[in-house]
């Protein structure tokens, strides 16, 4: 604890430097609850490879370009003035690197956004005579055919709709098909493709190549992965020993759609492992998330990933609950709570908001600004390439929490209707599906809490969130403890 905030970042615990320099027969994964290292195991994993191969270029990545630009700042701490390893560990987001081969092999790939490809399917289902909502038609392009590329009725016939859980008879298939080949002809005539296209495409086209770009390929935020993303990596790794290394948490899925890793010849069956040492975040803040999610969770290929034996290295705060009057009274407390953070000498860019979505971040912001500091939104900005960061809050948007660290965080304006966000419930077609809706909630919530290594707040006005009542149970056990001594 008494490392600067910056060598904490890259320490990697004695306990697992086994799985970093382990050889490995085939693809491995790292799994383990938030706060267990599984990114510093990667970077680490990264320079480990190029030390032992002095002529291999290694492929570090990620989801999203705010946590390559991480990833990437992190490795150089770590590596510090070996330029020699720095220039062979290529660090970029996964659709970053996708969209550069794809230009390097073909061309620049006319990518369409999901906004304009929703509204083809939507015009395209109202020629259509069909019993089907949008919600389900688009639920089962993106989630079925787009990611599996299936372009054939009788692919379609065949597909394993693994994840959706509405079942469909030959009849039904027949008559969706009907809608998706007509979107499907309409992207060819237009030469607009999708990002599974461009995954899918350049795997087919690595699998036909004797060598790979890379001899090595590290994937972080590997929960997330999609069908024809693993299936690029895998024609990366070429099955070759050590060329694939995934690090994740089944517990921080919020993106994708369930499926076998197997089916795509990814099979990490005995080379699957858990961290247990949690040394980001305090116990207290750990216990009363774990509380979020269940204790076992297991993929589609039965492996498991239990959390029931995950322990921290040190101690803090309990996390503080609070359901507040109105907007007004939120905002209050938690510049309250902040200027508390700032004179228990934390930094201003130590500290994170997170809030459900976009549309909340000027509750946040009016929190920050109330003590006269200036927020630094996420989804607006690079805060690892803005010097202005100093002084600056963190607000962030959950989805965009994942990978980030702070000292001190608010997860804020959790309030009924929010998380669970009501528009995700209104649009389901099947009951069936709330299930999933509801995990994923779970895990936003989850991911925005464990960013935080010392201090945690949750709050949002009443009616609250009633995940709130999980959260709550933890801070309510350590005061009933506290009276009876």
């Amino acid at each position: 604890m008494e490392y600067p905030w910056e060598k904490w970042t890259v320490f990697l615990h004695p306990a697992q430097r086994h799985y970093v320099e382990r050889q490995y027969n085939g693809p491995a994964r790292i799994s383990g609850s938030a706060g267990t290292g599984k990114t510093i195991v990667a970077l680490h994993r990264a320079v480990f490879l190029a030390r032992q191969n002095p002529e291999a270029q290694i492929l570090l990545t990620t989801f999203s370009q705010t946590l390559a630009i991480a990833l990437r700042l992190k490795l150089k701490r770590l590596i510090g003035n070996e330029p020699n390893i720095f220039s062979r560990i290529q660090v970029h987001s996964i659709k970053g690197l996708a969209q550069r081969l794809y230009q390097e092999q073909f061309e620049s790939p006319n990518i369409i956004e999901a906004k304009t490809l929703n509204s083809k399917l939507t015009h395209i289902a109202s020629q259509t005579d069909h019993p089907f909502s949008l919600s389900f038609l688009w639920g089962e392009w993106k989630d079925v055919v787009d990611p599996w590329q299936i372009t054939t009725w009788d692919a379609y016939q065949s597909v394993p709709r693994l994840g959706r859980k509405t079942r469909l008879g030959s009849k039904q298939r027949e008559i969706l098909w009907s809608i998706f080949a007509q979107l499907i002809q309409d992207l060819h005539q237009s030469q607009a493709i999708t990002w599974n296209r461009v995954f899918s495409t350049l795997a087919d086209h690595l699998s036909t190549q004797k060598t790979s770009p890379f001899e090595f390929a590290i994937a972080d935020e590997s929960q997330d992965l999609g069908i024809a993303e693993l299936k690029f990596l895998a024609a990366l790794g070429q099955a070759r020993p050590d060329s694939l290394f995934f690090t994740g948490d089944l517990g921080q899925r919020i993106f994708q759609q369930p499926f076998s890793w197997k089916s795509l010849g990814v099979k990490i069956q005995g080379r699957s492992h858990s961290l247990k040492i949690n040394y980001r975040t305090s116990h207290q803040i750990r216990l009363a998330a774990d509380r979020l999610l269940p204790e076992r969770i297991t993929d589609v290929d039965g492996n498991p990933e239990d959390r029931s034996h995950t322990i921290s290295v040190f101690n803090g705060p309990i996390p503080r609950i609070k359901i507040c009057a109105d907007e007004a009274a939120e905002i209050q407390f938690v510049s309250e709570w902040l200027s508390h953070c700032l004179k228990a000498d934390i930094k201003a860019e130590e500290i994170g908001v997170f809030v459900r979505n976009e549309s909340l971040t000027d509750r946040a912001i009016s929190a920050i600004e109330k003590i006269g500091l200036s927020a630094l939104a996420l989804h607006q900005t690079d805060p690892y390439g803005d010097e202005s960061l100093d002084n600056s809050i963190i607000v962030s948007p959950m989805h965009l929490a994942k990978g980030l660290e702070f000292r001190a965080v608010v997860a804020m304006a959790c309030d009924d209707e929010v998380i669970p966000l009501q528009e995700r419930i209104e649009t389901i077609s099947d009951e069936a599906d709330l299930e999933e809706v509801y995990n994923t909630e779970r895990h936003l919530l989850y991911v925005a809490c464990t960013r935080a290594r010392d201090l945690l707040l949750v709050c949002g006005i009443d009616p609250a969130s009633e995940f709130l009542d999980d959260l709550a149970y933890v801070e309510k056990s350590a005061q009933t403890q506290t009276q009876h001594r």
